[in-house]
């Protein structure tokens, strides 16, 4: 990888649907060259995904929660990959300094199916307890 994919990267994450031809004129390339460049990031796992977000009008049937865990005794990052792995409702998890082990973004259609999702998580073998935050107004998203 090197600087014009750099360049190509920051330009992508601005404006994900940017012609690449756009792109080439900002960058000195061809929208040819810009699409090979592209897809060899693609190929090669830099760029894993591409994505549309919505706001929360768009989707009033969207729960979000986070939930923090707390495990008993010592638990590896992997274990709690392959307990969060299981459970579909699960956005994004991080290990974390402080009291608890980890912190959970949970996102479900319905307060019953996230109740659900939180219990499965609670019934695994090596956590003690979790705490959980409903998400009332999302104020700033950042990727």
């Amino acid at each position: 990888m090197d600087a014009t994919d750099e360049l190509i990267l920051d330009l992508l994450r601005v404006d994900g649907r940017a012609s690449y031809g756009r792109i080439g004129g900002e960058v000195g390339l061809s929208a040819s060259a810009v699409k090979r460049r592209v897809d060899r990031l693609v190929a090669t796992g830099v760029i894993e995904s591409f994505s549309v977000r919505t706001g929360a009008a768009h989707r009033p049937d969207r729960i979000e929660a986070y939930v923090e865990i707390y495990c008993s005794g010592t638990v590896s990052p992997q274990v709690l990959r392959e307990l969060l792995e299981q459970v579909p409702e699960v956005q994004n998890a991080s290990t974390i300094s402080g009291q608890a082990d980890a912190i959970v973004h949970m996102v479900a259609p319905t307060i019953a199916r996230l109740e659900a999702a939180i219990e499965r998580i609670r019934e695994a073998p090596n956590v003690d307890h979790t705490v959980s935050a409903i998400v009332l107004t999302p104020v700033l998203r950042r990727d």
